[in-house]
């Protein structure tokens, strides 16, 4: 059974300015996701914020370039992920729709590994 890397994008400043009546919702919608999707799921998490992101790129001299700053400024921010294994990219697919957002979407991305 193949493995799918499940990324949850989201607007943080929607997310942080959600109420505790909206924010317990979507938790408690990825509480239900997750019951429904056990057989499924192999691990995920919600990240912490982008301001908290290091990024680590090779400066072309042999050296590295590391900056606080998510690996690229977008509206929407990569804030969690579930691993998932399905038969195939429609399951994932299908799987992946399941997967509670507040103003954003998922990417479903087969994980490629090493034996």
């Amino acid at each position: 059974m193949a493995q799918y890397l499940v990324l949850i994008y989201d607007d943080e400043s929607a997310l942080a300015g959600a109420g505790q009546e909206e924010s317990g919702r979507l938790l408690a919608d990825h509480q239900r996701f997750m019951a429904a999707q056990e057989t499924a799921l192999h691990g995920g998490n919600a990240l912490q914020s982008t301001a908290t992101a290091t990024s680590i790129r090779p400066d072309g001299g042999g050296g590295f370039s590391v900056t606080d700053a998510p690996f690229a400024e977008t509206k929407e921010a990569l804030v969690g992920y579930y691993l998932i294994e399905a038969d195939d990219l429609d399951r994932a697919v299908a799987i992946a729709k399941q997967v509670p957002t507040f103003a954003g979407g998922v990417e479903v991305r087969p994980v490629r590994t090493f034996d």
